[in-house]
C-alpha cells in the first residue's frame, strides 16, 4: 500500500516535471522561429522557396514534438492504470485473507 502510494506521488510529480520542461522548451522553440521568420524576412535575397522550405521544417518539428508530448503522456496514462491495477488486485487479496480468518 505504501509503495503503491509513493509510486503515484513519484508519477505525479514526474508528470509535472515533463510538463513543465516540454513546455518551456516548446515556448523557446516558438519564440526562435518567430525571430528567425522576422530575420529572414528582412533579408531580400532569400527566396519565397528557400523560406517554405525553412517553414515545412518547422512544421515537421512541431508535428514531431507534439507526438513526442503524446507519447509520453500515452506512457504515464499506461502506468497510472497499472498502478490501479495492482492496487485494485491487492485490495481483493487483503479481502480474502480476511475472509480466511473468519
Amino acid at each position: 500500500m505504501e509503495t503503491s502510494r509513493f509510486a503515484k506521488q513519484t508519477l505525479v510529480f514526474q508528470k509535472t516535471l515533463f510538463e513543465n520542461t516540454f513546455n518551456a522548451m516548446a515556448m523557446i522553440q516558438d519564440q526562435t522561429e518567430i525571430i528567425v521568420s522576422s530575420y529572414l524576412d528582412q533579408l531580400p535575397w532569400i527566396s519565397e522557396d528557400a523560406k517554405k522550405s525553412l517553414q515545412n521544417s518547422v512544421d515537421l518539428a512541431k508535428k514531431s514534438r507534439n507526438e513526442f508530448k503524446k507519447a509520453v503522456e500515452d506512457g504515464y496514462r499506461k502506468f497510472e492504470e497499472l498502478l490501479e491495477e495492482r492496487e485494485e488486485r491487492q485490495g481483493q487479496e487483503r479481502e480474502r485473507e480476511r475472509e480466511r480468518e473468519r
